[in-house]
């Protein structure tokens, strides 16, 4: 993981700075010159062919020309997500503002001119073209794509999203969040096509997202999910046994996973163990406690008891 800072350098060879080292052997990028009072903060590492960068700037613009291209060929997507702050980006024909909360996706084949606000901060993750080809065709045809930001598929993509530049997951973890957030996004862009004529890798994650989004629901079932999907029960099931488990078993274990959490959230200390029970789509409170204990060992209320007595 590499950080670079322009807090220590001198104020007059700070642009300087951040456009040799870090804009034009990093990023191969062009940056225009910001006001007088610059400042910028990035940090940037690799995993496989994966890149994945924060950056924090007080405002300016860069620019990736053809000789930039042509110097340094990007065969690759960058996924965008804003922080903080706006940046305006221009790609082609197209132009969007892009605010805190919203993903982006830019071809990087492509030239383009970004310009970042003065409390600029944004995430960003480089991925090789083949990871959103084959799983969004309808995302290649345009270089710059701005996602719709109340999509749930969004939503939950953002969590990761945030959760992968952390740099707080390992190699293996980094993978499996990178495939997921670009199935999510792939989801988010696919709002044209009917979820039962997408490819199976992104139906499963698209039963995954709403099983999840509807886990307080009591009627949660194989037939509830596959009419909400136009398929049937058999292919419902097909999907959930490519991660080795029934719907029925994962529903149990995603519903008991929720409790735990639940009953250790301080936010929820007010709430009874029944309450969290039915909100996580439990409708028997003896069948809870039994699974409860036969998954973790002990009862919903030792649970909740261990962590009282260990913060004594």
């Amino acid at each position: 993981m590499n950080f670079w800072s322009t807090d220590t350098v001198n104020e007059r060879e700070r642009f300087s700075f951040w456009r040799e080292l870090v804009c034009k052997m990093v990023f191969s990028i062009s940056p225009e010159s910001p006001h007088e009072n610059f400042s910028g903060r990035i940090t940037a590492w690799n995993s496989g062919s994966l890149r994945f960068a924060t950056c924090e700037t007080n405002g300016y613009a860069n620019i990736r020309t053809r000789r930039d291209i042509s110097s340094a060929p990007a065969d690759h997507y960058t996924i965008y997500l804003q922080l903080r702050g706006q940046t305006l980006m221009e790609q082609c024909d197209q132009s969007f503002a892009f605010e805190k909360n919203d993903f982006f996706i830019s071809d990087g084949r492509e030239p383009y001119r970004a310009a970042l606000s003065d409390d600029g901060f944004r995430a960003m993750v480089v991925v090789p073209r083949t990871m959103i080809d084959w799983r969004a065709p309808w995302l290649c045809r345009r270089p710059l794509s701005k996602l719709d930001p109340n999509s749930p598929y969004v939503d939950l993509a953002r969590r990761h999203f945030v959760h992968l530049v952390s740099g707080d997951v390992n190699e293996i973890e980094t993978s499996l969040l990178t495939d997921n957030v670009c199935n999510l996004l792939a989801l988010a862009g696919a709002t044209d096509i009917p979820p039962n004529r997408l490819r199976p890798e992104l139906q499963m994650t698209a039963l995954l997202a709403f099983c999840r989004q509807h886990l307080h629901y009591p009627g949660l079932s194989p037939q509830f999910v596959a009419e909400n999907f136009g398929i049937s029960v058999r292919t419902l099931h097909l999907r959930f046994g490519t991660l080795g488990q029934t719907f029925g078993r994962w529903l149990l274990e995603t519903r008991l996973d929720a409790c735990r959490k639940a009953l250790r959230d301080p936010l929820q200390d007010n709430r009874t163990i029944s309450e969290i029970a039915y909100s996580c789509g439990f409708n028997d409170l003896s069948h809870f406690n039994k699974a409860f204990r036969a998954r973790f060992g002990m009862t919903p209320g030792e649970w909740r008891s261990e962590l009282s007595l260990n913060t004594q």
